[in-house]
């Protein structure tokens, strides 16, 4: 099978090794064409530094790669999706196949990213995500991923293409539920790691992820999600792997902004796209259009976009008014 993955990003990165140790026809194309020559000769991506690239693997900076390819991954960070796919859209055949991996949700339209790639390539589009660390896929470690689309067929397409002894994919028809599971849970891994930060434990991580998986999971139903793919490895895998690893740029981000400094100059000092930032706004905006109750996002928007203080945002989440853990207790 031939197949071109489009963003040179360590996830994309590792995806496109993965595809090629399949034994696929793999090329990667990158938005920074000056690296190209340089990952050629190197076989080697600044963003996945450890990892030799394949010598069989093209790189390429023309989106003219993704011509007559089986399948075509999107793997650009959420902010120029839209334009990157614009870019792809003319070189699809009827035959490609195309998958989204991109997190996040689209600030000014609120869609989520393979709402945004459908638009923009016509292609209904397949969801794959899960808890998976570029660092370790690239390497064979153990994963477990889901690809979620209303058409089994597509989900079962990419099943295989992706599967392997160490990459074990699983299917799901909610493709809402996988999305915004993940993206949100960036938005928690953030405020995780603030939590980090400010010199806070282990149970406070814990109240906070259990917490946040509850709103994710309330706004994920009141768009149309089932509540279970949040209990699987979108929801709260992901959100496992993403609160408590250092690989995950939006713990480091969050423990920089706990320890005092400025948002931006958080995002400056990781030195990669932070998407629970973009996606506190978003889901925010979600939150209040749907009316549902996400005091984490609001204490996370608070702090990321109003110079709310952490400590503070904290405190407030802790004041509120006591109620039961569950919406239904099912006392009479």
């Amino acid at each position: 099978m031939k197949a071109a993955v489009i963003g040179s990003g360590a996830w994309g990165t590792a995806l496109a090794i993965c595809l090629h140790n399949n034994g696929h026809q793999v090329t990667l194309w990158t938005f920074e064409k000056d690296l190209v020559e340089q990952m050629r000769i190197s076989r080697t991506n600044p963003r996945l530094p450890d990892v030799k690239l394949p010598e069989g693997m093209e790189v390429s900076s023309d989106y003219a790669c993704a011509q007559n390819q089986d399948l075509v991954v999107i793997a650009c960070p959420s902010f120029p999706i839209r334009s990157v796919c614009k870019g792809v859209a003319p070189y699809l055949s009827e035959k490609t196949v195309v998958v989204s991996v991109a997190k996040g949700i689209e600030s000014k339209t609120h869609l989520r990213m393979s709402q945004v790639v459908q638009q923009e390539t016509g292609k209904k589009v397949v969801v794959l995500t899960g808890p998976s660390h570029a660092e370790e896929v690239s390497k064979n470690l153990p994963t477990g991923c889901l690809a979620a689309c209303d058409d089994k067929d597509l989900a079962e397409f990419v099943q295989e293409a992706f599967s392997s002894d160490t990459f074990r994919i699983y299917t799901s028809p909610d493709a809402v539920g996988a999305e915004l599971g993940a993206a949100l849970k960036n938005v928690i891994a953030l405020c995780a790691g603030v939590t980090d930060g400010l010199g806070y434990g282990d149970n406070t991580k814990a109240m906070l992820m259990t917490r946040g998986l509850t709103e994710i999971a309330r706004l994920g139903v009141a768009m149309g999600a089932r509540r279970e793919t949040f209990a699987g490895l979108a929801g709260v895998g992901d959100l496992i792997v993403t609160c408590t690893s250092m690989h995950s740029r939006n713990r480091r981000a969050g423990i920089l902004i706990g320890q005092g400094k400025d948002p931006q100059a958080a995002m400056q000092e990781v030195g990669a796209v932070v998407e629970g930032y973009y996606a506190a706004e978003s889901a925010w905006a979600l939150a209040q259009a749907k009316g549902v109750d996400m005091p984490i996002t609001h204490a996370a928007y608070s702090v990321l976009y109003e110079g709310a203080s952490a400590a503070e945002a904290v405190k407030s989440l802790l004041q509120r008014r006591s109620r039961a853990e569950s919406e239904d207790a099912g006392w009479q």
